[in-house]
């Protein structure tokens, strides 16, 4: 095989240069820093019980005990089984956090045009330039990992699928295949499913282009290999996905069972998730603009602002100190958007867009109409409740779209089409097969269009805007009509000057491309300024967000918590219990779970029961469920200070009860916790009852039942009573993994007090044991395994292939 070392050297430099350009960045890493992700600190909170028992333990346990009363730790980091690819990607991610996402956008990409046959130093700028993108960069400032991580992996996706539709079947079915394993293995499957929409678009535009060429047969067949591409990469997640799916049906993102309000009024049909939580980060319709200015709204709700400016004078008139005046311009909230909070504005670039819409004019192909129609696809279902008959639509019709929140965030797929456009479009410019006149025609387009738009803007911005914040009537309240002013007349300045800032770079990059054109400047000279420019451009916005000020020493991410006087307090008890922390917003914070095994914490999909109980009852003050899942303590805070509560009503680890109460359904379950005692009586549905021996029950005086061995997966419990009883547990009630044994021999348990586990115990002494055994997790792993050692059969064939037919080109040559 012949080895084109000029070729493995532009690329082995460009990546050198991709590594060097995201170090340069996040150049704190190299001062052994480590950016502050505020999601990854309570991802910490979370994990940190089951990576105490894999390293104690030396197992995976699959199951959490610290949050929610208990759940899967499918979700929060478990490791499985012949999950190689999982360790490929932790190769490919060599760099140090969030270096690496960076990196992986950079390279992504860089694949992407490639494919697209773009010349490498054209690529090397549009990756970049990609990986820029504002939105990109806030996600890493915050922590959204996994969905950086997803994004990363989605244009060798895409890559592969046009590779299988172009016909390239071996480099596309490998590609494709590694593409969607890597996507899939990233773990975030709302960005996934965005990609596969983004999918559906280029096959339904290449099958139109198949009609009409009469080629459907050839078409079938690259269709036909591209799913199985995917299918294999999906099976070397198989563990991941089908535990996901598992665990989905009993979490916040399935279909409830309860179909009353927490009033008792029967509920509105629902999706899986209420459409005002769907919609409730929706971008509003003017915000779009946001990709040609950067603070066309304002910017975020936590803008910087000089001394200079209005607020600063008003605060000063308000009888503020400069100090104090200055300490306030840290954090103005100079957003006036439709959106609850913005962090940074979704900026892609004046040059980039400049040289999208130049790309619009040159391009003449399929590539160009699923660009366009996938973008215009992703910014209507971004707008949610602005535009909300799309979005219903989707909801009620398309499978699995009302899983997901946030529907802003599909603008990721904005994100990839624009850039990628614009590169290939610039490509287009440069090339000699584009004439003179359609290269002038372009560039006329482009300036009439971004150009024209931003000095309307300019002209116009008091005709077509008032300026006003949703949070305004809070700031009047609080500062005065004065302070409302000079925040409007603030967002007034941001917005022209960064009207004029956009304009200034759309002039110098289309004014580059005239002289270039006019032979009074080199083609290399010509992409190596404007590609300087455009990521110039990009990283100065970047950096008003996420700079070197958000990083922090290794052990403060490490340990971000420290644990408070309650905490303290509440460690000294070694028993085993539950803590619930009301100084904080107990089911939005993971920060008792870090030292407790708390009834709250912090994750995207709750368990849908213990949701439910805190509608129905904890929200309104029944403490009767907490004693039911054993909460000992609460911390609460009295006059400043925190204080670890004792709840002497907690029922313990498991009780005896003297009577069942037998109801319908989990309705009827859930209501009749509001009027019960749950240490002498316990809820069960009437489907459990032949589970069950219908007797009287007695509790005889001296009847004991302890928990006498905890490890989160595997529960000992010893009994004596001398009459046959029913114990119920503090434990969450899961179907999907948790096996009973009384002295060893399997037993049955079931569902009682609409969440939590019951058992009939035969009289007299026994040793009852409760262990997390998820036959999902090995029917996964044999699939994976399988599915591994399909692709590297795969893998062997192209190589082999490839090696053939260089060999033969050699020969003939």
């Amino acid at each position: 095989m012949k080895i084109n070392w000029k070729t493995v050297g532009i690329h082995s430099g460009i990546i050198l240069g991709f590594i060097i350009v995201a170090v340069a960045y996040f150049y704190p890493v190299l001062q052994d820093k480590i950016i502050y992700q505020g999601d990854i600190v309570q991802y910490i909170g979370m994990a940190d019980d089951r990576k105490a028992h894999v390293e104690n333990h030396d197992e995976e346990p699959y199951w959490i005990d610290n949050a929610f009363g208990g759940m899967p730790s499918y979700q929060v980091g478990a490791n499985y089984p012949h999950h190689y690819i999982k360790s490929f990607d932790r190769f490919l991610r060599f760099l140090p956090r969030p270096v690496d996402y960076l990196f992986l956008y950079f390279v992504g990409l860089y694949i992407l045009l490639l494919v697209m046959r773009v010349k490498p130093l054209i690529a090397f700028f549009g990756a970049l330039a990609f990986g820029f993108s504002t939105y990109l960069i806030i996600i890493l400032g915050v922590g959204h990992n996994a969905k950086a991580h997803a994004i990363a992996y989605m244009p060798m996706v895409i890559a592969g699928v046009l590779l299988c539709l172009r016909h390239k079947y071996i480099l596309g079915f490998i590609t494709l295949a590694l593409g969607m394993a890597l996507e899939i293995a990233a773990n975030h499957f709302q960005m996934t499913y965005y990609l596969t929409l983004l999918c559906v678009v280029i096959g339904v535009v290449y099958l139109i282009e198949a009609i009409k060429h009469k080629a459907l047969l050839k078409f079938s067949k690259a269709v036909g290999l591209a799913f199985a591409a995917a299918i294999l990469g999906l099976s070397l997640n198989a563990t991941n996905l089908l535990a996901t799916q598992e665990y989905t049906q009993y979490s916040t993102r399935g279909e409830t069972t309860v179909s009353i309000t927490p009033n008792g009024q029967p509920k509105s049909e629902q999706s899986a998730l209420e459409y005002d939580y769907i919609t409730e980060y929706s971008y509003g319709i003017a915000e779009t603009f946001n990709w040609l200015m950067p603070r066309f709204m304002g910017g975020s709700n936590a803008e910087s602002l000089s001394s200079d400016s209005e607020t600063y004078e008003e605060l000063l008139s308000m009888g503020a100190s400069p100090s104090q005046a200055k300490g306030f311009l840290e954090n103005v909230p100079l957003y006036w958007g439709d959106q609850t909070y913005v962090a940074a504005p979704a900026y892609i670039g004046a040059g980039v867009l400049a040289l999208f819409v130049l790309a619009l004019f040159l391009v003449r192909s399929k590539f160009k109409t699923w660009i366009v129609v996938g973008s215009i696809l992703a910014l209507l279902l971004s707008w949610g409740d602005n535009f909300s008959v799309l979005t219903q639509l989707f909801i009620d019709y398309v499978p699995l779209y009302d899983k997901f929140r946030a529907v802003s965030s599909i603008q990721v797929l904005i994100e990839l089409c624009v850039p990628l456009m614009a590169f290939v479009g610039l490509a287009y410019f440069f090339s000699e097969k584009t004439s003179k006149e359609t290269r002038l025609k372009a560039l006329k387009m482009s300036g009439i269009i971004t150009g024209g738009l931003l000095v309307f803007f300019m002209l116009f911005k008091t005709v077509l805007f008032d300026f006003s914040g949703g949070s305004d009537s809070y700031f009047m309240q609080q500062y005065g009509a004065g302070f409302v002013r000079a925040l409007k007349l603030d967002r007034q300045a941001v917005f022209m000057a960064d009207a004029w800032r956009s304009l200034f770079i759309v002039v110098i990059i289309l004014g580059i491309l005239w002289f270039w054109l006019q032979q009074k400047l080199k083609m290399q000279w010509a992409i190596l300024i404007i590609g300087v420019i455009c990521v110039l451009d990009l990283v100065l916005v970047d950096k008003r967000y996420v700079n070197e000020e958000d990083f922090v020493s290794k052990i403060q991410m490490k340990k971000p918590f420290q644990a408070n006087s309650a905490d303290q307090e509440i460690l000294k008890d070694k028993s085993h219990f539950r803590v619930l922390d009301l100084s904080e917003s107990p089911f939005n914070s993971a920060r008792a779970s870090y030292f407790h095994k708390s009834f709250g914490g912090y994750h995207a999909a709750k368990p849908q029961r213990i949701q439910d109980i805190f509608d129905f009852h904890i929200a309104k003050g029944n403490r009767e469920v907490l004693n039911m899942f054993n909460v000992k303590y609460n911390i609460i805070e009295n006059q400043g200070e925190l204080i670890a509560q004792p709840n002497p009503d907690a029922n313990g680890n498991a009780w005896f009860v003297d009577s069942l109460k037998v109801v319908k359904d989990d309705n009827a379950a859930i209501l009749a916790l509001n009027d019960i005692d749950t240490k002498t009586t316990a809820i069960i549905k009437q489907k459990f009852t032949s589970e069950i021996e219908q007797q009287q029950l007695q509790i005889e005086s001296l009847a004991t039942i302890e928990l006498i061995d905890y490890k989160m997966n595997h529960l000992v419990y010893e009994s004596q009573n001398q009459n046959k009883g029913f114990a119920v547990f503090s434990e969450m009630y899961y179907p999907k993994g948790w096996q009973a044994f009384i002295d060893g021999e399997p037993v049955n348990h079931i569902q009682v007090d609409y969440t939590l586990r019951g058992l009939s115990i035969p009289k007299g002494k026994h040793q009852i044991e409760f262990k997390f055994e998820p036959q999902v997790i090995k029917t996964g792993s044999r699939l994976s395994l399988a599915g591994h050692i399909l692709f590297i059969l795969v893998l062997a064939f192209g190589v082999f292939k490839f090696s053939k037919r260089s060999s033969t080109q050699v020969k003939d040559d």
